[in-house]
């Protein structure tokens, strides 16, 4: 017999819909922990406020705060999400109702995955085994192994991502859950350790710092690509730069901060890389942004109902008069800043090679 066919997109968000209200009849206060007073980074009382925004991806119900140490430039969320908070801003993001749009995205990167492979090259030529922590669905793991094919991959993530990467046979081993926790049973397992883009989404960056410290053998590697805070983007676009990513981006470390902290844990930085992390997409990004809030909201779970025959009308016509923006986006990211980003200020991430010593 053939199998039944998937559910459509109308017919899942309709069943999602009663426990999103049950949820939101809660009240958002739940999703936030107290605010701080204190830079969870250094300590310093000296913050300012740098970014007020919504969620601009999922539009979930919210409004979010990134504030900025005055001594260390810092920049967290506060007040940060709670457990609770982060479970419900994640659903349905990187899995469930997201998980196949997100996972075909993913897919579809894999020059760029094996690029950031290509970065450990000069460093570690050979290594045995390979944890890249916050591994997603895995497709990392799978560029890797064209550059790297006598090494083992294993990922780790929260999301249910690293199992479906093991079924998938993307990673040999995929770990569900958090590292600090999980690290006292992969202590000095690995020669590398990745955590590409995973850093910011981190309630604690320090213990995964130590945690990776921890896993890594001695004169194993540590590659980490996270955003750049310092980036000109983040100013000039506002709340219309993609790697701000609220509610999900908990911190964003300045480069300075990173590698003394490494140093302090006992690792050698031996690579810092601005330009080559670079994802030309922020023009693109930002174009999209402001149309689809412009735009009439989409069939979402987390909304009372459907939206009207009107409303999508609506809705098309605002996306399709923005499609020489999104051209004109696409060429001034790919054509002109992609080959200036580190020259003007503009890369949007940058990554370090660090040594564990």
């Amino acid at each position: 017999m053939p199998e039944p066919a998937p559910p459509s997109r109308a017919d899942q968000v309709s069943a999602l819909r009663p426990g999103y209200a049950a949820d939101l009849a809660e009240g958002l206060d739940r999703f936030f922990e107290p605010p701080r007073t204190t830079c969870p980074w250094c300590g310093s009382a000296r913050l300012e406020t740098r970014l007020r925004t919504t969620d601009l991806l999922q539009h979930k119900p919210g409004r979010f705060v990134l504030d900025r140490c005055q001594d260390c430039r810092h920049t967290f969320q506060n007040p940060r999400l709670s457990e609770a908070g982060l479970e419900f801003y994640y659903r349905d993001f990187y899995d469930g109702l997201g998980e196949k749009q997100l996972g075909n995205t993913f897919a579809g990167r894999t020059r760029m995955y094996e690029e950031r492979a290509e970065s450990l090259l000069p460093f570690a030529p050979a290594p045995k085994n390979w944890l890249d922590v916050g591994t997603g669905h895995g497709h990392f793991c799978e560029a890797a192994r064209t550059v790297y094919a006598d090494t083992t991959f294993d990922g780790l993530d929260f999301t249910d991502g690293a199992e479906l990467a093991e079924r998938a046979g993307r990673v040999e081993r995929g770990y569900r859950g958090s590292f600090p926790e999980l690290v006292p049973d992969l202590s000095g397992h690995y020669d590398v350790v990745s955590m590409f883009h995973y850093l910011e989404h981190s309630t604690r960056p320090d213990l995964e710092l130590r945690a990776a410290h921890r896993a890594i053998r001695p004169g194993g590697h540590l590659l980490i690509e996270v955003p750049d805070p310092d980036s000109r983007y983040a100013r000039l676009l506002g709340r219309w730069w993609l790697p701000w990513l609220q509610p999900q981006h908990l911190h964003f470390v300045p480069v300075g901060n990173l590698r003394a902290r490494l140093t302090d844990l006992g690792f050698t930085v031996v690579a810092e890389q601005h330009a080559e992390p670079h994802d030309p997409v922020d023009l693109l990004a930002a174009v999209w942004l402001a149309l689809d809030t412009a735009a009439p909201r989409d069939d979402l779970p987390w909304l009372p109902g459907p939206p009207t025959a009107l409303r999508r009308v609506l809705r098309a016509a605002v996306l399709i008069a923005g499609i020489p923006a999104f051209l004109l986006g696409t060429a001034l990211d790919r054509l002109v800043v992609k080959r200036l980003s580190h020259r003007l200020g503009l890369s949007n991430a940058y990554r370090l090679v660090a040594r564990r010593d």
